[in-house]
């Protein structure tokens, strides 16, 4: 009898993956997760910190990727089977490759996080913007650490200096003022959605920033916290076309350029920084240094106190995670 699954490919098999790509055991894994989901969530809904880069610090990235990728591949499959120029079972291969009992979780976490977001951080954001980037500043600074660590080993002056171009290409994004407020078409909400969502998938790259340079943060929060519908799917439908173009080259990349990718992230991560100096002005220009220098000085660290206890409570589950597999053959053997 042959087997009609369609061949593995090699960054199917190669999913060698970290602890963090484990099978959760139970429910405080679980919760683990959902918590994991809620802390993205919560990230995408303010501007100027990526949800990718805390996908990043929470150890679920790749998952996500790969998921997300495997995801994509159904969806085109399973249309190409009902037009008969493809085999269904691809479909379901790359259904069963999703990692279910993780992307649900976390999925479910991100939309809790974004509905409580969207009510509670848009007040506290007009009315301590300086405050609340400071924190976020030191999250991402601290951050900077988990892309580069996953480098590994030395980098080369080339790598340095994609990194720096990486860096120089977000400075300016983030650095363009804030498009006019404005009562979106349809099609625009869809564009906006399906460039901002790459920002999920792109660490140092902030989809709120991207709404807000594009003049729909205000109407995108407004649409979540009046329930509007129509605004709403529309926006979906175009995130999911975004991450139907980017997601699966992005996936190449991590599988077949590891490296260099990770190099690009952590400039794009760097370079995001200059949206997250503390004092601005309404058009994103740098101010001096002006009010509550203390309280700003303080909240960075605590920022940075933040992704170092994450950091090391992620290596903690990991090296208990592995610790198993290192015995399994002793016990296969008794």
């Amino acid at each position: 009898m042959t087997d009609d699954r369609p061949a593995q490919t090699i960054d199917d098999a190669a999913a060698p993956l970290a602890p963090h790509h484990a099978a959760p055991r139970g429910w405080l894994d679980r919760l683990g997760l959902l918590g994991r989901g809620a802390l993205i969530g919560a990230a995408e809904v303010v501007p100027g910190v990526s949800g990718g880069t805390i996908a990043l610090i929470v150890g679920v990235y790749e998952t996500l990727i790969r998921s997300a990728g495997h995801l994509v591949r159904a969806a085109v499959t399973l249309v190409g089977s009902l037009l008969g120029r493809v085999d269904r079972g691809r479909s379901r291969h790359h259904a069963r490759e999703v990692r279910w009992d993780a992307v649900l979780p976390i999925g479910i976490g991100m939309l809790l996080a974004v509905l409580a977001g969207a009510a509670v951080l848009e007040p506290l954001l007009e009315e301590y913007p300086v405050q609340l980037r400071a924190l976020f500043a030191g999250l991402i600074v601290a951050s900077l650490a988990v892309p580069a660590r996953m480098v590994g080993g030395r980098w080369t002056l080339r790598e340095v200096g994609v990194a720096g171009l990486a860096a120089a290409a977000a400075f300016f994004l983030t650095s363009i003022p804030p498009a006019a407020e404005q009562d979106p078409s349809a099609l625009v909400v869809f564009g906006a959605a399906a460039i901002a969502i790459c920002a999920l998938v792109l660490p140092g790259i902030s989809g709120s920033f991207l709404l807000l340079t594009l003049g729909l943060y205000q109407p995108t929060l407004a649409a979540v916290n009046d329930r509007d519908l129509a605004y709403l799917g529309i926006f979906v439908l175009g995130a999911i076309f975004g991450l139907s173009v980017f997601v699966s080259g992005l996936q190449w990349l991590l599988e077949h350029r590891h490296r260099v990718t990770l190099v690009v992230m952590t400039g794009l991560m760097a370079g995001s920084l200059r949206a997250l100096w503390p004092w601005q002005d309404e058009d994103r220009g740098l101010l001096p240094p002006g009010e509550s220098v203390g309280a700003v000085v303080g909240l960075f660290a605590v920022g940075v106190a933040i992704v170092l206890a994450l950091m090391l409570v992620e290596h903690r589950i990991q090296a208990r995670a592995a610790a198993p597999q290192h015995r399994a053959p002793e016990d296969a053997t008794t």
